[in-house]
């Protein structure tokens, strides 16, 4: 049975004043999917997530729920979507418990269905001791695994997150990874992630947009995504014992990185790549040495996105994760 489209942006464009947030972004995710928007800080995001989920008009195109408009049909289409915003929208005076089942009275779901939902979801977001704790009680990544738990009491069909793991520690972090995981594979929902983090893209989503100054500048899945990078392969090899690289090893590489005494990275130009194993081969036999390891280490999806959105975006991402949150403002 062919899978319907989920979601859907037809040239969504959003102006603030002159300046475009997005601009003709289109693109289709289909039911059970989980798809990533990835790109640096500034780069459209939330603006578009927000236009997805009828927070925001866009000034052009339109943004479709299975096949419902979130702002001419909103209840139609809310109803088959949960939301998780960058900022919580928790209520701190709550406890986790009053928040779920508040959540679950705005969805109009039945007092017996809403609060063994509730509990279902405390369970699953190993919350279930802290649920009679206010909400300001709780760390940064309890209230961001309740915020989640919220958007899900309603059962949707999709899930959008909006940087549902920025600033939080590696152990909050991965547990929120494998629950997501577990939703889009065992639960079937299409999972709709923006985020910065390039591994955590690359680890999650079936397919990735990389969104670069309100556009669209590639769409694929990750793995076509890194073999569309052309350059030299890296071959990385090592010995059992220490080696000079040189002869006709040598003259089929353009660089070559000695990491230790035994072990080397080839950067091999692509048309020369089957040539040199067996060229490897020989000259360890020639010199009486031994190949503990030889691994062709493919292109990283970091190097995709520094093609797509250039080395300064990266490296003020990674400037903004390390700075102190006092400076960030």
């Amino acid at each position: 049975m062919a899978l319907k489209v989920a979601i859907e942006a037809s040239d969504v464009t959003k102006y603030y004043g002159t300046i475009p947030a997005v601009e003709k972004v289109s693109f289709k995710v289909e039911e059970t999917e989980f798809f990533g928007l990835l790109g640096p800080n500034g780069a459209g995001k939330t603006t578009l997530i927000r236009i997805l989920t009828g927070l925001t008009a866009p000034s052009f195109g339109q943004a479709l729920i299975f096949g419902h408009n979130p702002l001419k049909e909103p209840v139609k289409a809310k109803e088959k979507f949960g939301l998780v915003p960058e900022v919580s929208n928790l209520y701190s005076e709550m406890t986790a418990w009053e928040n779920l089942i508040f959540t679950a009275k705005l969805y109009g779901i039945p007092k017996e269905k809403r609060e063994r939902r509730a509990i279902e979801l405390l369970e699953l977001f190993g919350l279930k001791e802290r649920q009679k704790s206010p909400v300001k009680e709780l760390s940064k990544g309890m209230r961001r695994r309740l915020t989640i738990a919220a958007a899900l009491i309603h059962n949707p069909s999709i899930l959008f997150l909006d940087e549902p793991t920025s600033g939080l520690d590696v152990q909050s972090s991965k547990l929120i990874r494998d629950t997501l995981r577990r939703l889009n594979k065992e639960g079937g929902v299409t999972v709709f992630l923006t985020t910065h983090y390039i591994e955590e893209a690359d680890e999650l989503c079936h397919r990735l947009a990389i969104l670069n100054h309100g556009r669209v500048v590639s769409i694929d899945t990750p793995e076509n995504l890194k073999a569309s990078i052309q350059g030299d392969g890296i071959i990385e090899v090592s010995f059992n014992a220490s080696a000079q690289i040189h002869g006709d090893l040598k003259n089929l590489c353009s660089k070559i990185i000695k990491l230790e005494e035994n072990k080397f990275q080839l950067y091999v130009r692509p048309e020369d790549i089957p040539s040199i194993f067996p060229l490897i081969t020989r000259f360890a036999e020639s010199r009486g040495l031994k190949v503990l390891g030889v691994n062709f280490i493919k292109p990283s999806l970091e190097e995709v996105f520094i093609k797509y959105t250039g080395v300064d975006s990266l490296m003020a991402e990674r400037l903004e994760q390390i700075r102190p949150k006092r400076e960030r403002g």
